[in-house]
């Protein structure tokens, strides 16, 4: 992030890219760890979006639509937060998770392409996906993760589940 200046570094807005506060941050981060002598690159491979909206939405990693455009094979799954306990206690069940993973030769989810959440405290919970993404996780990597209950992030475990085997609670169409 030096620029053509020695000594001179830059991130965020006036660098273009990602116009978002979480990744001029990052690249701050970056930029600090270069002017202290560390080599380090900037890795753009995992951005997460979110619109502060409610209900709120977040994204990360591959659409479907450019899973498709890539010529990939690979499964939609969607897992609704009407079917999540902890949504329907807090008031705010609308939306859903939706998981893109590799179709495998079995016809299951494998590695994690993309992961998008309309629904509470999405921001939050784009987090998981984001970390599986950038560490190459799997569908079966998410479901067999134990994941704490009644919690809004057990919906993310339930759409990686509903690549393999199936959801528990709730039925797909």
């Amino acid at each position: 992030l030096q620029t053509s200046i020695p000594g001179v570094y830059a991130v965020g807005d006036c660098i273009g890219g990602y116009l978002l506060a979480h990744t001029a941050a990052y690249e701050g981060e970056v930029a600090a760890e270069n002017i202290m002598g560390r080599k380090r690159s900037a890795d753009y491979a995992v951005v997460p979006m979110c619109a502060y909206t409610m209900p709120g939405i977040a994204g990360v990693g591959l659409t479907e639509a450019q899973a498709k455009r890539a010529g990939e094979p690979y499964r939609v799954t969607r897992f609704p937060f009407r079917a999540n306990g902890r949504a329907l206690a807090l008031g705010e069940d609308d939306g859903l998770v939706r998981l893109i993973c590799e179709r495998t030769e079995s016809g299951k989810g494998g590695r994690v392409l993309g992961v998008h959440i309309m629904g509470p405290h999405a921001s939050n919970l784009i987090a998981e996906a984001a970390m599986a993404i950038r560490m190459g996780a799997t569908a079966r990597d998410i479901a067999q993760t134990i994941h704490a209950h009644p919690t809004l992030p057990e919906a993310v475990m339930e759409a990686a589940m509903a690549q393999l085997d199936g959801a528990i609670h709730h039925e797909l169409r």
